[in-house]
């Protein structure tokens, strides 16, 4: 998809910029070099997605409230790693039935403490 133009062209102005903002976050934020500019290249993918009126989900929002705690080589996280990440939150979503509120993440921290004490 990223690749086809086809895509691209079938797209209105709005729905292009989220989907620049989206493969800008990808090639800056999450391989193996994180862009010194990260922040802002999240944060203009976040404020297209509201323009179209697409709310954060938890994962969306842990992401954005935590950038300065991701490693400068995101992409050599394992992907049992990640599956690992998406089962916590799997559980967090389950255990707050989809409602997020600020209770979530610090429960969500404390687990990672728990589960991994010398690690975080």
């Amino acid at each position: 998809m990223m690749k086809d133009e086809n895509f691209e062209n079938k797209m209105e102005t709005n729905e292009r910029k989220v989907w620049e903002s989206f493969k800008l976050v990808i090639i800056s934020f999450l391989g193996n070099k994180k862009n010194p500019n990260y922040k802002f290249i999240v944060e203009q993918k976040i404020k297209n997605f509201k323009i179209l009126g697409c709310s954060m989900s938890l994962k969306v929002h842990f992401l954005d409230s935590h950038l300065d705690y991701f490693p400068e080589n995101l992409g050599a996280v394992s992907e049992e790693q990640g599956e690992i990440f998406h089962q916590d939150i799997k559980e967090m979503e389950r255990r707050y039935q989809g409602k997020w509120n600020v209770s979530m993440i610090a429960d969500y921290c404390w687990m990672l403490q728990r589960d991994n004490p010398c690690k975080v």
